[in-house]
């Protein structure tokens, strides 16, 4: 019976620790390969899990970012951890915007949901936060949503998001607090922290909001400032993950100028840049 009982309890832990990683946790402390399969998993039914609502999405999100890019002329926006583009769909659908926005994900499956809702100013790529393939200064204006807390590193995943964002920019990300935040040691930080993190990083005029339970909103500035409000195409910001080379379209390919990497635009037209292959 007691060795019953030491089996009973130590797979009751073993499921307890299981929950916390998998479930709680989405599998950050696995590593971002396990992150990425978790929503790759729950991909279609992600929408109908947070649902989201739109007029919510416009009031928070797509109105102020639109006006915020204003005096921008037809702008390029980076939204970073785009999964199935709710940052987009609010975005585009503001009468305000002109402008292009770029999606990025680690998971495919996800990207493949926001591809059935994809126009043609909205360009998905698949690839990770941890080299962001673009020129510096690229974007005018650099979106992260519910997706730094499951980088490997916050620092680094900044590291990436900031230089591609050009010098009087609007960055807009959130930051994970609240009790579930506790879940996720070493991946989060106190608002005061997380503001101090992004000032010692390159970003001023910090405002911090409530947003939802779980998560602060918070707006920024990236310092300096530049003349440059021309739109700018997309085809020539694409730089190479492995080398940095340029990368330029041939048919359904993106090929890198400098080493050959190829990555194939799927049917979707999600630019596979986690998938390629060598000369």
């Amino acid at each position: 019976m007691m060795n019953l009982a030491i089996a009973l309890s130590a797979a009751a832990i073993l499921a307890a620790l299981a929950y916390w990683e998998l479930v709680l946790a989405e599998g950050v402390h696995l590593g971002p390969r396990v992150v990425a399969l978790l929503y790759d998993l729950i991909a279609r039914r992600y929408d109908g899990i947070k649902q989201f609502d739109r007029g919510y999405e416009e009031w928070f999100l797509g109105e102020p970012l639109a006006q915020a890019l204003a005096c921008a002329r037809h702008p390029l926006v980076l939204d970073v951890g785009t999964g199935t583009g709710r940052l987009p769909r609010t975005l585009l659908a503001q009468p305000s915007f002109t402008g292009r926005v770029v999606g990025l994900d680690s998971s495919r499956a996800m990207l493949t949901q926001a591809a059935h809702n994809a126009t043609d100013r909205l360009t998905l790529i698949w690839q990770d936060a941890s080299r962001l393939p673009f020129d510096d200064d690229a974007f005018d204006a650099v979106t992260c949503l519910e997706a730094l807390e499951f980088m490997p590193d916050t620092r680094q995943a900044l590291g990436e998001i900031i230089p591609v964002l050009r010098p009087g920019g609007v960055a807009l990300m959130t930051n994970r607090v609240g009790l579930w935040a506790r879940f996720l040691p070493g991946h989060t930080q106190s608002p005061k922290a997380f503001e101090e993190l992004l000032c010692s990083m390159g970003l001023e005029h910090i405002q911090t909001q409530t947003w939802q339970v779980e998560y602060n909103l918070l707006w920024a500035v990236k310092s300096g400032h530049t003349t440059q409000l021309e739109a700018r195409p997309l085809a020539g910001l694409l730089r190479c993950p492995d080398c940095d080379g340029p990368l330029a379209q041939v048919d359904r390919s993106v090929i890198c100028d400098r080493c050959g990497r190829v990555s194939r635009i799927a049917p979707d037209s999600v630019i596979e840049l986690m998938h390629s292959v060598r000369p």
